[in-house]
């Protein structure tokens, strides 16, 4: 008697061993050597080596002076396409909506660039007091309710890079790395990032954020108003709001 069920593809060892060097070194924030990546991936060394010569060659990888390798802007290249593909606009637009009719102020979706973020799409504000920013302004990841949203999704990975690049801007800026670890725990806690004027004085803004299915955060949904706008409520109203948003894109991201 014969079996119905779909026999499970072959994959190929030497493009699987490859891909995990290649993830191994992007979400690495500084270089490793050959010995380093075999151990942890549990490799012998000469099959390290030549999966990293080809890498090299295709250039996803670069052999640094400090004989370390390290994956290049082509690896974030095509990370940032793929993001492109998944038409993360279009799926949040009935979001973005939704929460500018809910609060009536400058709504944003942003995605990480680097250290910062960058926002793609915006509802601006009717309100004669408003926040304001241009569809492909940036502003540092660890300032604003959108980037700190991503930060805190991705901590672990992106920690070692952020701690170095603590910009001051207002007051406010959270250049402490006790504070800054503090404030993501807190993030992570109820769901939303809350920016209580740390990029733009007297500017708040929330985030939450837009999550793949398997764990990475892909962009934010975010809130900006200028804080004479919060109503008594605001905090935890418009955090709500946001939260409930991004899970929504999310559950779309899933399901696509």
């Amino acid at each position: 008697m014969t079996s119905d069920a779909p026999k499970e593809p072959k994959v190929d060892s030497t493009l699987s061993k490859g891909l995990s060097i290649l993830e191994n070194l992007a979400s690495s924030p500084s270089g490793k050597g050959v010995t380093e990546l075999s151990k942890e991936l549990g490799l012998t060394k000469s099959n390290t080596f030549r999966l990293l010569q080809t890498l090299t060659v295709l250039g996803y990888v670069q052999h640094r002076p400090d004989k370390s390798y390290a994956a290049t802007l082509k690896t974030w290249r095509v990370g940032r396409a793929s993001v492109e593909n998944l038409n993360l606009r279009e799926l949040a637009a009935p979001e973005l909506s939704y929460l500018s009719n809910e609060t009536g102020e400058t709504v944003y979706l942003a995605v990480r660039e680097n250290l910062a973020v960058i926002y793609i799409d915006k509802v601006d504000s009717q309100k004669p007091i408003r926040s304001w920013n241009a569809i492909g302004g940036t502003a540092p990841l660890h300032c604003v309710g959108t980037g700190k949203a991503i930060l805190a999704a991705d901590y672990v990975k992106l920690r070692d890079q952020i701690i170095s690049a603590l910009t001051h801007h207002t007051d406010r800026t959270l250049t402490d790395v006790a504070a800054l670890e503090a404030d993501i725990a807190a993030t992570q806690e109820r769901g939303y990032a809350f920016d209580t004027g740390e990029f733009r004085d007297r500017i708040l803004s929330f985030g939450a954020a837009i999550i793949l299915p398997g764990g990475e955060p892909v962009g934010a949904l975010g809130i900006s108003l200028p804080d004479i706008n919060l109503p008594d409520d605001g905090i935890d109203r418009f955090g709500g709001l946001v939260a409930h948003a991004a899970r929504s894109v999310s559950a779309k991201l899933g399901r696509s």
